[in-house]
Formats: C-alpha cells, sequence, structure tokens
C-alpha cells in the first residue's frame, strides 16, 4: 500500500486567505469599557509648519523640501495670544523642521514668557541651515528645551532612513550643543531624544534603547544628552505609503492592534495636549493633524479659543490609534 505525496496545489476549500480585518479602534475601546476623553490640557503644540530639509520615510505627515505650508506671523501672534489668555504649562513647538520657519525667533521669544516650558522638536541638521548662530544663542538664553530626533547610532541605519550625509551633521550638531552646556548632566539646559525603529517593527525597551544610546555616543563621539523616548511608527502620510508599497502594511497594522494596552489610555498625549496646525487650527494630537480629524471632530480656530478645551470633551479617534497604544504606549 503506497502512499500519495502531499500535493503543492491547496484545494478550493483551503485556498491562502489574506489577515482578517483589525476591529476598528473605536470598537476595541468599547470591548474594554474605555472611553478616550480629554482631561486637563497643559500642553500647546505648535506645527510651524511642513516645510523640512530632509524627506523621512517614516514621517506621517509627508514633511520635506517642496512642502510650503509655513505658519504666518499673523497666525503666530495668534497662538501667542491664546497662550497670553490661558496660561499653559509647556509649549511643544515642532514642524516638518521647525528651524525653517523665518519667524520661529520671534515666536519663541513671545512665546517663553507665557509658559514654564518650551520644547523644540529639531532634526539636528536644520539647525545647521539657518542662521544656527543667534537661534542656538536664543534657545540657551531662554533654557529652551531641544528634543532631537535620532534614528540609531549607527551611520549607515540613520542614513538610509534620512538621506546621505544625516548622521556626520547631526553628530557635528550633538558637539555644538554639548559645547554650549545641553544635556551636562547636572545643567540647566535640557537635551532629549526621540527615536522610532527603522521599519515595520514596534520599539525596543525604552530603557534599554536609552542605555545604548548612551553608552554608544558617548564613547564613540563623547556626547551626552539628558532623556530618550521611543516612539511605535504611526501607519499614516509616508510611512503608510512605504508600508503599502514594501508590502508591509496589514502585518504592521495587525502587529499594532495585537499589542494594545488598555493601561496606557490615562496616560496618552492627546488627553492634556492640544495640537495647532500651521494654519491656526486645532487638533487632539498630531497625528490626527496628518488625518484631518479636528479637536473633537470639530474644525475651530485658535483665534476663536478664549481658554483650554473643555475637560471631558471626547477625543477624535481612528485605526492610527493603535500605535499609540500598543505595547508601553506613547505618552
Amino acid at each position: 500500500m503506497s502512499t500519495a505525496a502531499p500535493s503543492n496545489n491547496k484545494s478550493s476549500n483551503h485556498r491562502e486567505r489574506g489577515p482578517a480585518p483589525v476591529e476598528p479602534f473605536s470598537s476595541t475601546l468599547a470591548r474594554h469599557d474605555l472611553e478616550l476623553r480629554r482631561g486637563i490640557t497643559d500642553t500647546l503644540q505648535v506645527s510651524v509648519g511642513l516645510l523640512c530639509n530632509q524627506a523621512c520615510r517614516h514621517c506621517h505627515l509627508e514633511a520635506g523640501p517642496t512642502r510650503r505650508e509655513v505658519m504666518s506671523k499673523e497666525t503666530m501672534d495668534e497662538v501667542a495670544g491664546w497662550a497670553g489668555r490661558f496660561r499653559f504649562s509647556t509649549v511643544d513647538i515642532t514642524g516638518g523642521a521647525p528651524e525653517m520657519n523665518p519667524n520661529l525667533g520671534q515666536f519663541i521669544e513671545s512665546i517663553a514668557p507665557l509658559t514654564d516650558r518650551v520644547m523644540l522638536r529639531s532634526n539636528l541638521t536644520a539647525l545647521g541651515e539657518t542662521d544656527s548662530d543667534d537661534l542656538l544663542e536664543l534657545l540657551k538664553e531662554l533654557n529652551v528645551v531641544i528634543v532631537a530626533s535620532l534614528p540609531a547610532t549607527k551611520k549607515g541605519q540613520t542614513d538610509s532612513q534620512r538621506g546621505a550625509g544625516v548622521y556626520d551633521r547631526s553628530i557635528a550638531m550633538l558637539k555644538r550643543l554639548n559645547d554650549l552646556g545641553y544635556g551636562q548632566e547636572g545643567g540647566r539646559l535640557e537635551l532629549d531624544f526621540v527615536s522610532s525603529p527603522p521599519g515595520a517593527f514596534l520599539p525596543n525597551s525604552q530603557k534599554q534603547v536609552e542605555e545604548r544610546f548612551k553608552r554608544d555616543l558617548k564613547r564613540r563621539w563623547g556626547i551626552v544628552f539628558n532623556n530618550l523616548y521611543t516612539f511605535a511608527n504611526v501607519p499614516l502620510g509616508r510611512f503608510l505609503s512605504w508600508l503599502k508599497e514594501s508590502g508591509n502594511i496589514d502585518e504592521y497594522v495587525h502587529r499594532l492592534a495585537s499589542s494594545f494596552n488598555p493601561c496606557t489610555i490615562d496616560g496618552l498625549m492627546c488627553r492634556s495636549l492640544v495640537s495647532v496646525s500651521w494654519d491656526g487650527f486645532l487638533f487632539d494630537c498630531d497625528f490626527n493633524l496628518a488625518r484631518g480629524l479636528y479637536l473633537g471632530g470639530r474644525k475651530r480656530h485658535v483665534s476663536e479659543m478664549a481658554g483650554p478645551p473643555e475637560e471631558g470633551l471626547p477625543i477624535a479617534t481612528g485605526d492610527h490609534c493603535y500605535a499609540c497604544t500598543a505595547g508601553s504606549g506613547f505618552t
């Protein structure tokens, strides 16, 4: 009695199927008896434009050198006016590359007296492409926290994500910031890092990544910094396009959804932050800005705001929110 070899052809009853659709984020919240509502808003995030000197593969905003959306001086004045009517504890300035907005220095000068803490998010290379001496002295004088993005401590990995020469220019700027007093232990000038994975996977332990960055940068370049934060890449914008083109979209989205952690909800940044786009409209976060989901689902302009967003206001959500609630979350 012989046994037939297994066939390589799948029968009609066992056809290969794609992954099951991801449960909508709103349904996942409901299944866990959770709601995502705004708490006390203490952070004002200001996106001063989508113009950037880099066009990173993971950028959810599709910022780059060809973008022309830049916050005007008039809108900056309206943002400062809101900060004058209601004191936010932190003002977080982002982009694009914020340094490429010609009015950035004036905006920082106007906003600094109205808040306890000003943060500037930088890709490091843009700091060297502007009138950096004046800007760096201003940042130092006003104790502005610099939050620098650097994908990796290795040149090849950084340049593959951000472009040739980015690593060397980033290292040169980090050395310059250290020389100004940024990142020094016990100093007043804070230098933090943000890092996200180069591909379609979740970040490693934040503590382990911070330890590795501190060890490698100190050993190789003598560079020091204060804190590092790891974030999952959000499937929006240019990163979403890359996921689709590379065939990673289904696997990545399912990985995010399967890693949903209900314990992250209370600490999500969207509960305490409000984001202002380059044209002055309000969003619950920078990712909702990329999706066009307005604050609480209603289109409002910064000039209309007398005080902070209402506590308890529902936060607009979408399936991209899985990136902020996967694993340890995005807080």
